[in-house]
C-alpha cells in the first residue's frame, strides 16, 4: 500500500462526507472540493445511470464521486501500483457497486476497442502534457459518442489543447492556478449538420 498523506471528501450522494485516503505519489492531485461541486451540478442531468470513465484515476477522486451520485458504472483506469491498490482498498472502505478498477497505462488502454461513454473524466498528472494523446485516441476510436461528456482540467498557464472538431466547450472556469470545463461531442450527421446534444 502507498503512504497516505491525507484524505479527500466526496461531496456529494449516497457516500457524502466519507473520507478516503489519499497515497503519496508523485503528480498525484485530486480535484479540489469546490471543482467536484461546480462539476457536478454541470453533470446532474446526465449523470444517473450513466456509463463513466475515469481516466488517469490517481486519487479516484472524480470516479468515486460519480459513483456516489447515481453513474450506472465508473471505470477508473490508474498506471501506478501502489496507487492502484489504494483505489481498490477505498472501494472496499465504500462497498460501492458499479466501479471497475484497471491497473494499467491509460493511453495503451484506450488503444483497444470498446464501448462509448457517456462521462470521460480526463484530468492526467499536469507535468506530463498528456491531455492531446488522451484527446486523440478517445476520439480514434468508440469511446465517445453524440452527447458524450468530457470533462477536462488543466494548468492555468497553459490552458486545454486543441480540440478535435466536434468537441466543442461548453463550461469554462478557472479556480486558483487550474482551468477546467466540459465539452459535449456533437459529431456531424450525414448531411454535414452538427447533431445538437443538450449541454446540461
Amino acid at each position: 500500500m502507498a503512504t497516505v498523506k491525507g484524505t479527500l471528501r466526496i461531496v456529494g450522494g449516497r457516500f457524502r462526507g466519507r473520507r478516503l485516503p489519499v497515497p503519496t505519489e508523485p503528480g498525484l492531485r485530486p480535484t479540489s472540493d469546490r471543482i467536484r461541486e461546480t462539476l457536478f451540478n454541470w453533470l446532474a442531468p446526465v449523470l444517473p445511470g450513466a456509463r463513466c470513465l475515469d481516466a488517469f484515476a490517481g486519487s479516484g477522486a472524480l470516479g468515486f464521486e460519480a459513483a456516489s451520485r447515481g453513474a450506472g458504472q465508473v471505470i477508473l483506469v490508474e498506471s501506478a501500483a501502489a496507487v492502484v491498490r489504494q483505489l481498490q482498498a477505498n472501494l472496499q472502505r465504500l462497498g460501492a457497486e458499479g466501479i471497475e478498477i484497471v491497473h494499467g497505462d491509460v493511453l495503451r488502454w484506450l488503444g483497444g476497442n470498446g464501448r462509448p461513454f457517456d462521462i470521460v473524466f480526463l484530468d492526467p498528472p499536469f507535468a506530463q502534457h498528456l491531455w492531446s494523446s488522451a484527446i486523440a485516441r478517445l476520439a480514434r476510436a468508440d469511446w465517445v459518442k453524440d452527447g458524450t461528456r468530457v470533462y477536462l482540467e488543466a494548468p492555468l498557464r497553459t490552458g486545454f489543447p486543441d480540440l478535435p472538431p466536434d468537441w466543442h466547450l461548453v463550461r469554462d472556469k478557472t479556480a486558483g492556478q487550474v482551468r477546467y470545463g466540459l465539452v459535449v461531442v456533437r459529431q456531424l450527421s450525414a448531411t454535414g449538420e452538427a447533431i445538437v446534444a443538450a449541454a446540461g
